[in-house]
């Protein structure tokens, strides 16, 4: 699930849990937002933490460790 449908399914949960007011016989809408709302919550999440994860532009530190040969000592 991408960044985009995450989104849609907060705002569209919001809208369920919030502003309808209409019953549904055999389904509680409340609920149903509820529902997409902790899905789309989830899936913000993941598509954030994927997306700092396989990032090109992470910091990323290398350390080198010289063990080169002195040239300027005898042998």
């Amino acid at each position: 699930m991408r960044l985009g449908v995450s989104i849609f399914f907060l705002a569209v949960g919001a809208i369920l849990a919030f502003a309808v007011t209409k019953t549904v016989s055999g389904i509680d809408l409340v609920t149903v937002g509820w529902i997409l709302m902790g899905v789309g919550a989830l899936g913000v999440f993941l598509s954030l933490l994927f997306w700092s994860s396989f990032s090109p532009y992470r910091r990323q530190q290398t350390v080198v460790v010289d063990r080169g040969i002195d040239l300027n000592r005898p042998v």
